[in-house]
């Protein structure tokens, strides 16, 4: 089991920034941002593989794809989602996820791991 720990949730205006991140009690091989609105389903936002030669892919939905960006440090176990321009329709509880097995980012089902979520308010 992996225990996960989200931080850097706050309130902006519609166009500013904001980074998150999520540190991991160890590694996982797919650590992902899911987010949800309410009233709305859990939808994913990004998530990165690490593969076994070490090559590190980021994939996003597309809705966030040319804001916001993925990252991850893998000596600290840790990913950074830096959201860009963000919008008032990015506003929901944001949800780090983990798993060992790469494949099917996007379907929340996959995942074994969730952290507890942080708040991202943006007005308008």
């Amino acid at each position: 089991q992996v225990q996960l720990l989200e931080s850097g949730g706050g309130s902006v205006q519609a166009g500013e920034s904001l980074k998150i991140s999520c540190v991991a009690s160890k590694f996982a091989a797919c650590m992902g941002w899911f987010r949800q609105a309410p009233g709305k389903e859990r939808e994913a936002v990004a998530a990165v593989y690490t593969y076994s030669e070490g090559e590190v892919v980021p994939f996003y939905t597309d809705s966030v794809r040319d804001r916001f960006t993925l990252s991850r440090d893998n000596a600290k176990n840790t990913v950074y989602l830096q959201m860009n321009s963000l919008k008032p329709e990015d506003t929901a509880m944001y949800y780090c996820a983990a798993k060992g097995i790469l494949g099917l980012w996007s379907i929340p089902a996959r995942y074994t791991d969730w952290g507890q979520g942080i708040q991202v308010t943006v007005s308008s």
